[in-house]
């Protein structure tokens, strides 16, 4: 006979057909139920009272199960999940053997706390998906920034070494200029002092004819 997954929740022996034991046990814990060698077995969960002793049993199996299968302390941890409603369970079904009422009124917890679990799980995935969402757009948004920042230094720099070029041509056609100028000034000035020496020549001349007597 195969032997049933291991588990925090205590079980009779698994016998062959159907098996029946207390109604409100197995509507809160359905019995296992798996097939071997074309006969179908079924095992359910056990209606003997627990003791002080079994507590303490099932708080060590607890503890030995999450050390062993490695369950994280803190944060989503299916494994501690799953070995805590184990645990919840079995505490439902120890409680239910006593009394029936509270076993029942604690299903009823315990289905309301998955209810909020799995709204909690589906909010923190919506919110992780989205998160994601923004991150990726971000991530675009930036990379287009990137890109846009790379382009406009490399426009600045092109942009300021036409500026140096434009600014060593108009340094240098200023000297150019100012060169012509300076050439144009010294020709002037040659023309103008030959001109006066002709002028002072032709006035020495014409102050010798003046001054010289008729005869």
């Amino acid at each position: 006979m195969a032997a049933a997954a291991e588990s925090l929740i205590k079980y009779e022996s698994a016998v062959v057909g159907g098996a029946k034991t207390d109604d409100i046990l197995n509507s809160i814990l359905p019995p296992l139920e798996w097939q071997e060698k074309g006969e179908r077995w079924v095992q359910y969960v056990s209606s003997t009272p627990a003791t002080r002793l079994d507590v303490l049993n099932l708080q060590e199996s607890l503890d030995r199960k999450l050390r062993e299968l490695q369950a994280r302390e803190t944060g989503l941890c299916p494994v501690r999940e799953e070995l805590y409603a184990q645990c919840f369970d079995e505490l439902i079904r120890q409680t239910t053997i006593s009394c029936a009422e509270r076993g029942l009124l604690l299903l009823r917890v315990r289905d309301e706390i998955k209810l909020t679990i799995s709204a909690f799980k589906t909010l923190y995935e919506s919110s992780v998906a989205f998160g994601m969402r923004k991150a990726l757009m971000a991530q675009h948004k930036r990379a287009e920034l990137t890109s846009r920042i790379e382009k406009l230094k490399s426009e600045n720099k092109e942009l300021s070494q036409r500026s140096a070029e434009l600014k060593t041509k108009c340094d240098s056609l200023k000297a150019k200029e100012r060169a012509t100028v300076d050439a144009d000034a010294t020709k002037h000035a040659d023309e103008v002092a030959k001109y006066k020496k002709i002028n002072d020549s032709l006035k020495q001349n014409l102050e010798h004819i003046l001054s010289t007597p008729q005869r």
